[in-house]
């Protein structure tokens, strides 16, 4: 027997040819086969009593036991199957699988013949299976289309994870589809399969990419962050290309048939009473079977994956939101959202004033970053208008910086009117540092290029008796002219010392 025969469609194609009434010399350049391999290969033909392509057997070992009766048994097929399972191991060849297959099958077919059958043995799986994955590199991401309904919350979502070399599903119900259920879908993924990937292949929704462009994607700051943590990078796939993410289209397909099928009868209270009830089900199906490859998902992922998986860091990451481009204000703070006009302040050093910086919170802390410098860590504090401040970021001359700023001030409080001046220092003496009543006292102070000087000391004037000693109010009194309407009793107006605005008991007789 030649040292790689025929596959069974060559041979038909000379015997073809041959009854089509080509030469031998025709037959071996239209083939691209040697004239004397054509040769043996119509006598072999001839002595077999194969006179026509239908007679010539379906399948390679038949076609060459009818032809080469007189040589040596055939040589033994490769286990396609497992070779298709080990090609998925970083850094395997079919070179390499050739050399193991020849040591235990020394007379077996040579390289050319071996990936000839192991070509047409991938032509026979589905399409999902063509791809090559390598262990332990990507992890595919996406959420499921159905959604559960869940009393607490209405509906839930169901995000899936699937990892390309082993096809090991995790899947879990988030409330929605937001970046940090995003991101602690992937957290979760990580801890299921107990470790982290070279890559995690998302789609592209806002909540993941910023920017969905087909060549250079934009991370979202709090899923890149995520990614920085556990060392590995985020590759979204291609807008509108649903083929780069295979993996995970075949994932949710799985989950949907072989979990949420088996939940749409069951109700559900809680979050976590549904999670309970997906995790028991992903269990059962990463143990089944597969149809046309030897073992199972969780087979191949303790066989592939779990060698090849990097270890998860020590802290589990906790997910954090990002404020870009705060300006850091005259008293050395910037000013965290907190929704409905509601805001905290969170000091930095007094050096950075002026400058644009960079807000990180999570549930427990607040950092601020000068660039990729950290230059300040908080406990998150959401009381609104409260200011977080720590001494070491005053300024070292911090008594000379009082005596001249709170004198400043006053000074140009005291050019305005006496009641300008005695709501000013209402305000400083109200604070715990008196540069944390800079901004409003300024405020105030910028009104009179609006209003003027008269107007602004009635104002402030109306204020102090109102008991109403912040810029807002001074501002809202200009704005409705309420500073041009007399008080109730003008004889009794006198204007206070710092924290005579405090009412005593007296008050209350």
């Amino acid at each position: 027997m030649p040292k790689d025969p025929l596959p069974v469609h060559k041979i038909y194609d000379v015997l073809s040819r041959k009854q089509q009434g080509q030469s031998v010399r025709q037959i071996a350049k239209g083939l691209g086969l040697g004239r004397s391999t054509v040769q043996d290969y119509l006598s072999r033909a001839k002595a077999a009593g194969i006179d026509a392509p239908e007679q010539l057997p379906k399948t390679d070992t038949e076609a060459h036991k009818a032809l080469f009766k007189d040589r040596a048994t055939p040589r033994p097929m490769p286990d396609l199957a497992t070779i298709h399972v080990e090609r998925r191991a970083k850094g395997v060849t079919l070179q390499l699988l050739h050399d193991e297959y020849l040591k235990k099958n020394p007379g077996g077919y040579g390289y050319t013949q071996f990936c000839e059958h192991y070509r047409r043995f991938k032509r026979s799986l589905k399409r999902s299976m063509r791809q090559t994955h390598i262990a332990g590199e990507k992890l595919f991401l996406d959420f499921a289309g159905p959604k559960v309904p869940v009393i607490a919350i209405g509906e839930a979502s169901i995000y899936v994870a699937v990892l390309g070399a082993s096809s090991y599903t995790f899947a879990c119900a988030t409330p929605d589809q937001t970046t940090q259920s995003w991101v602690e879908g992937t957290t979760k993924a990580f801890e299921f399969i107990g470790g982290a990937p070279e890559i995690v292949v998302p789609d592209c929704p806002k909540a993941v990419v910023t920017n969905a462009c087909k060549y250079d994607p934009v991370i979202n700051r709090s899923v890149a962050d995520m990614a920085t943590h556990y060392g590995c990078s985020v590759i979204p796939a291609r807008p509108g290309r649903p083929q780069d993410k295979a993996k995970v289209e075949v994932g949710v397909q799985v989950v949907e048939r072989w979990i949420l099928a088996r939940l749409r009868n069951r109700s559900f209270m809680t979050l976590a009473e549904l999670n309970d009830a997906i995790g028991e089900l992903v269990g059962e199906l990463n143990a089944r079977p597969f149809k046309r490859l030897p073992g199972s998902r969780v087979e191949l992922f303790e066989t592939l994956d779990v060698p090849a998986l990097k270890p998860l860091p020590a802290q589990r990451y906790e997910y954090a939101n990002w404020k870009d481009n705060l300006t850091v204000s005259t008293d050395y703070h910037v000013a965290l959202h907190l929704g409905e006009r509601r805001y905290h302040y969170y000091s930095v050093p007094h050096a950075l004033v002026g400058r644009k910086v960079n807000l990180r919170y999570t549930r427990a802390l607040v950092e601020i970053f000068d660039g990729r410098k950290l230059v300040a860590t908080h406990v998150r504090d959401d009381t609104p208008g409260k200011p977080s401040t720590e001494a070491k970021h005053m300024p070292k001359a911090h008594q000379r910086f009082l005596d001249w700023t709170p004198r400043r001030i006053r000074s140009d409080a005291g050019c305005i009117g006496p009641s300008c001046r005695a709501l000013v220092d209402c305000i400083l003496e109200s604070k715990r540092h008196p540069e944390q009543g800079y901004r409003s006292c300024l405020g105030i102070l910028r009104l009179r290029k609006i209003y003027g000087d008269e107007r602004l000391e009635a104002a402030c004037a109306r204020a102090l008796h109102c008991d109403l000693i912040y810029y807002r109010s001074v501002k809202s009194i200009l704005e409705k002219k309420l500073d041009q309407v007399p008080l109730p009793d003008q004889a009794e107006l006198f204007i206070p010392v710092p924290n005579s605005h405090i009412r005593g008991a007296s008050y209350y007789q």
